[in-house]
C-alpha cells in the first residue's frame, strides 16, 4: 500500500521537505537529514509502518528511556509485586540526580504513585532513579539489566538500557522504531494504566509540576505519551493520537528545539491520518501553516486562559488534593463553561488550572540533563561490574562521547 522502504522514505522526506518550506516560519525539516534525526509513524492496531526515515539507527533515548521504566512498574503493579501506596525510599544516589527533579533528599519516602505522575509529568530524574532501585532490590544497575531483558523480550532489539532516567550514558541506546514499538506496547498491555499519560499536571509537596508533553494541548486526539532531551539526542518524542477510530503511535528523534519537535510530529501524524482516510482537521491545520494566524490564536488563547484562571483564583483543586494523597488522577470532562477557548486542541484546560510559574512557560522539552555546572567528567555514570549483565549491541560506529551545550 506505502510502497518499499526505500521509496516510501524518499516520498517522505521530499513531502515534508515541501510541507515545512511552505508551511512554517521555522522550518522543522532542519531535522531531515541531520544526524540526530529518525522518526517512524505506525497504526496503533496492526503496528504497520506509514512512515519511516531511519527508523532503526541508534539514537541516545534520553527521557524515553522513562517509559521502559514506567512499562516495569505497571509489570510490578499487575504481579502483585508492589502498590501504588507502597513507600519508595530515597538513596543518596537517586537524590544526587541532576535535573529535571522533584527535589528529593536522602532518607525520604514518595509513594510508587507518587513516583508514577513525577515520570509522566515532570519527567523526575530523581524520582525515576528511586523508583528503579526499589523495583531492582536496591541497585539501579541491576534495574537496567531488567529493563533491556525485558525490551528484548518485546522485540526491541536494538535498545539497550544502562539507568532508569535516561540521563547520558554511552552505552544506552534506542531506535524510533523500538520506542515506538514500547509506546503500543504500554497501551495493550496496561490499558487500565496509559491514562497516566495524559495527566496534565502533578501536586507533591504543595507544588504544582506541569506535563512536558504540549501535544496534550495542541492537537486534537493525542492522549500520551513522552518527551525526551539531552544534548546529544536533540529534542525526542512519542506520541499517540487518535481520530476517528484510527490510533497512531509516532516517535521522533533529533529535534533542534522542543516547538520544532512538537510541529514535526504534528506534521508526520497529520500524513498518517490523511494516509488511513481520515479527514483532516483544516481548521487546526491552518493555523499551524500560517504563522500570523498562530499567533493570532495564541494571544487570542492566552487570553480566554487568563480570564478563566482569574475567575477560579478561589475555587477548590479537587484533582490536586486526590494526587497530593496519593490517589489515582481520573481526567474528568470540564464543564461546559470550561470550553470555551480558541483552539480545539485546548478542551482538556478547565477554569480550575492555576496560573503556572513565568519560568515554567518557557518551552523546555524535557529539561533531564540540563545541569550546565555538572562537571563534564560525570556525564558518563560509573556502571559497577556486574554478572550476566546483558551486553549492548555495538553500533557500526561507536557514538562520540555526550556533550553539553554551552
Amino acid at each position: 500500500m506505502f510502497g518499499t522502504c526505500a521509496a516510501l522514505r524518499l516520498g517522505v522526506v521530499l513531502t515534508l521537505s515541501t510541507l515545512f518550506g511552505l508551511a512554517t516560519a521555522a522550518p522543522a525539516m532542519a531535522q531531515i537529514g541531520s544526524d540526530r534525526y529518525a522518526a517512524i509513524v505506525t497504526d496503533a492496531r496492526t503496528g504497520a509502518v506509514l512512515i519511516a526515515a531511519n527508523p532503526d539507527e541508534r539514537r541516545y533515548p534520553a527521557s524515553l528511556t522513562k517509559m521502559m521504566t514506567l512499562y516495569m512498574a505497571f509489570e510490578a503493579l499487575r504481579d502483585g509485586r508492589t502498590s501504588l501506596s507502597s513507600p519508595v525510599r530515597v538513596s543518596s544516589e537517586a537524590a544526587s540526580m541532576p535535573p529535571s527533579r522533584l527535589g528529593l533528599v536522602p532518607g525520604m519516602s514518595l509513594t510508587v504513585e507518587e513516583a508514577i505522575l513525577a515520570l509522566v509529568t515532570k519527567s523526575a530524574n530523581d524520582a525515576a532513579a528511586a523508583l528503579g532501585e526499589h523495583l531492582g532490590g536496591g541497585s539501579e544497575d541491576r534495574f537496567a539489566q531488567m529493563m533491556t531483558l525485558r525490551a528484548r523480550a518485546l522485540g526491541m532489539s536494538r535498545t539497550t538500557f544502562r539507568n532508569a532516567s535516561g540521563l547520558p550514558d554511552l552505552d544506552q541506546m534506542s531506535t524510533a522504531r523500538d520506542m515506538a514499538l514500547l509506546g503500543r506496547r504500554l497501551m495493550q498491555d496496561f490499558p487500565d494504566r496509559y491514562a497516566y499519560f495524559s495527566t496534565p499536571h502533578f501536586v507533591f509537596r504543595g507544588r504544582t509540576h506541569w506535563n512536558h508533553n504540549r501535544l496534550l494541548q495542541e492537537y486534537e486526539g493525542t492522549d500520551g505519551i513522552k518527551t525526551g532531551y539531552v544534548n546529544d539526542s536533540g529534542f525526542n518524542l512519542v506520541a499517540s493520537a487518535q481520530r476517528d477510530g484510527v490510533r497512531l503511535v509516532a516517535s521522533v528523534f533529533g529535534g533542534r528545539t522542543g516547538r520544532e519537535r512538537d510541529r514535526h510530529m504534528m506534521a508526520l501524524l497529520d500524513q498518517g491520518f490523511a494516509g488511513m482516510g481520515v479527514a483532516p482537521r483544516s481548521e487546526m491545520v491552518a493555523r499551524r501553516s500560517l504563522p500570523g494566524v498562530v499567533a493570532g490564536a495564541h494571544a487570542a488563547s492566552a487570553r480566554v486562559r487568563s480570564a478563566a484562571r482569574a475567575s477560579a483564583q478561589a475555587g477548590a483543586r479537587p484533582q490536586a488534593r486526590a494526587v497530593a494523597a496519593g490517589r489515582s488522577v481520573q481526567r474528568a470532562a470540564p464543564p461546559a463553561a470550561a470550553r470555551t477557548t480558541t483552539r480545539p486542541g485546548l478542551l482538556r484546560m478547565t477554569a480550575t488550572r492555576p496560573a503556572r510559574p513565568p519560568a515554567a512557560r518557557i518551552e523546555q522539552g524535557d529539561t533531564s540533563s540540563r545541569s550546565l555546572a555538572r562537571p563534564a567528567q560525570t556525564l558518563r555514570r560509573p556502571v559497577k561490574p556486574t554478572a550476566g549483565r546483558v551486553a549492548a549491541a555495538a553500533p557500526a560506529a561507536k557514538p562520540r562521547q555526550a556533550s553539553r551545550r554551552r
